[in-house]
């Protein structure tokens, strides 16, 4: 009885699918497996950029804040050096100052030797700017072309619909819908890879932008510092928190009162 319940189970289950993903890709041959890996490797590329970018960012963000917090406390700069990373963007940009600066006494104009100074540091950030904008292009690129891959794929697809169509002398659904499918599928994975790409590449300039300026006051900062040989610098707010005030002595007692 198990068994005859078994043969009219199967009998009664839907026919396979013949129009799915990796059918219509079967049907598209080279071509259509060509483009798909195009996009997948555009794909994998992008989010590798993001993922890479945005911790590279997080690390100059939270140097930043070490910057505000413990650089300007130090004596001098070559002392605040010492509690930066070796590899830090920071680090660079006063490393790069220190260096100038042991160019400045050579020069006999003050204009010269501050334009020495300045053109050294902006030299500096821009180094450090480019480094956090490669791989960027990549993200531009994907985002602009994507599409166009996917819509090749699009063409290839509608194109071998029409051939069908012309050796059947009908458009039966069983001839197109393969070649149609391919065609919407290539479509869709052109824009699936090309919108997170604009998203982070939007999202990742918008962060170097932040970057940007807060490596330009520190810059500023760090030639205000040369020049002046240490009197200016900016004001550390100090984390020192405020004493409760002291309470008052405790009232004399009062005097007994009189029998």
């Amino acid at each position: 009885m198990l068994i005859n319940i078994l043969a009219a189970a199967a009998g009664d289950a839907a026919p396979k699918n013949q129009f799915g993903f990796f059918e219509a890709m079967e049907q598209g041959g080279v071509i259509a497996w060509s483009t798909f890996g195009v996009l997948v490797i555009m794909s994998i590329g992008s989010f590798y950029i993001l993922f890479t970018k945005y911790f590279e960012q997080q690390k100059v963000i939270k140097q930043g804040r070490d910057i505000r917090n413990n650089f300007w406390r130090a004596n001098s700069l070559k002392e605040g050096a010492g509690k930066l990373d070796k590899n830090s963007a920071w680090r660079q940009i006063v490393d790069d100052g220190l260096a100038a600066e042991t160019q400045y006494g050579k020069m006999d104009d003050d204009l010269e030797a501050h334009d020495w100074l300045h053109g050294s540091l902006a030299r500096s950030e821009a180094g450090i700017n480019a480094k956090l904008a490669g791989g960027l292009p990549f993200l531009a690129s994907v985002g602009a072309t994507a599409p166009f891959v996917g819509l090749f794929g699009t063409v290839v697809g509608i194109y071998r619909a029409l051939i069908n169509i012309g050796l059947e002398g009908s458009a039966s659904i069983d001839k197109v819908a393969g070649p149609v499918g391919e065609a919407l599928i290539m479509t869709a994975l052109g824009l699936l890879v090309a919108v997170p790409a604009v998203l982070a590449y939007n999202w990742l300039q918008v962060r170097n932008k932040k970057i940007a300026g807060e490596l330009t006051g520190f810059s500023t900062d760090v030639l205000a510092n040369i020049t002046s040989k240490g009197a200016v610098r900016p004001v550390v707010a100090t984390k020192a928190a405020a004493k409760p005030a002291a309470r008052p002595a405790a009232a004399t007692a009062a005097p007994a009162k009189k029998a």
